[in-house]
């Protein structure tokens, strides 16, 4: 078999594993492909008029190489990261199915990147945006599944993904199947237990015979994540707010002000569905600050004279 189709049964089947065994959505495995293309195109840019390496005897440097050259393209470290995250686990699976003995990319790291920390929303801003006081259809499903996003801390695709019953008033938690369809239970505060109580006795009037999405559109099927960014905005605007508000901000805010409360990180990166307690750690950097700033308005030898 020639090399070309080769590759490609290889990528077919790498395709599936992402897709059937990992269940890893569209989305996610379309940005881990191209991310694959990217670097098999510059193997055959480099290549030129030589014979092209096949990925299955790709050495370290090479890989080194490439990063580089996006380097120098001005690629951030966050793009570069990310792009030897899928390279990486593009040789994971050659490993799994003993097409190679070693992967080339466990010991290339990307140039390092500033952190950028989350844009959050402080509790009187929130109370301005939740306080939605109209009794209209639209009104009530939108404080509903805001209060459901700030309360709990859910992803945009995690809220739209929610059918009626994931939502446990006895128990007061809600159920949510997050990345890599990983279920975890996470709390509902009473607030927003309310809001969706009210949401449900009116959802009927809206929801089409036989959907089981928690929040559906006028046309009675499953709200989409477009939807909620525009519903959001809304809002914004409507309660004169000068912060751009979007899905992620308020489970930025989540975030923030449990950690700021409670100081227990363990806790928020469940609540998140973090896979590495890494990634919860920003939000100690946003604390900090809050930290820093009592102690400048505080503190006797800090105050500016």
């Amino acid at each position: 078999m020639a090399l070309p189709e080769v590759l490609d049964a290889i990528l077919a089947r790498y395709h599936h594993h992402l897709f059937s065994e990992k269940r890893y959505s569209p989305r996610t495995v379309s940005s881990y492909e191209h991310d694959l293309n990217d670097f098999i195109t510059w193997l055959e840019q480099q290549a030129g008029a030589a014979e092209v390496p096949s990925p299955l005897t790709i050495q370290t440097w090479q890989v080194r190489q490439w990063i580089s050259h996006l380097h120098r393209k001005g690629l951030s470290g966050k793009s570069l990261q990310r792009k030897l995250s899928s390279i990486r686990r593009f040789y994971r699976f050659l490993l799994r199915e003993n097409l190679i003995e070693n992967n080339p990319v466990v010991d290339v790291q990307s140039p390092k990147h500033a952190r950028k920390l989350p844009d959050t929303l402080d509790a009187d801003t929130l109370e301005r945006l939740l306080n939605i006081e109209s009794d209209d259809i639209l009104a009530v499903r939108d404080r509903a599944l805001m209060e459901l996003l700030y309360s709990s801390g859910l992803r945009l695709a995690e809220l739209v993904g929610l059918d009626l019953h994931d939502v446990d008033q006895r128990q007061q938690q809600v159920r949510v199947l997050g990345k890599g369809n990983k279920e975890r239970y996470i709390p509902v505060g009473r607030t927003a237990l309310a809001a969706v109580a009210k949401w449900v006795q009116q959802r009927a009037m809206l929801a089409a015979h036989g959907e089981p999405a928690l929040f559906v559109s006028k046309r009675g099927t499953r709200l989409h994540p477009r939807s909620v960014q525009f519903r959001l905005n809304h809002w914004r605007l409507q309660q004169g707010l000068e912060q751009h508000v979007h899905p992620h901000k308020l489970r930025h805010s989540f975030a923030s002000h449990v950690l700021e409360s409670s100081g227990d990180l363990r806790a928020v990166q469940e609540m998140l569905g973090h896979a590495d307690i890494s990634t919860t750690q920003i939000y100690t950097h946003l604390d900090f600050q809050h930290l820093a700033t009592v102690y400048d308005k505080a503190h006797p030898r800090a105050k500016k004279k």
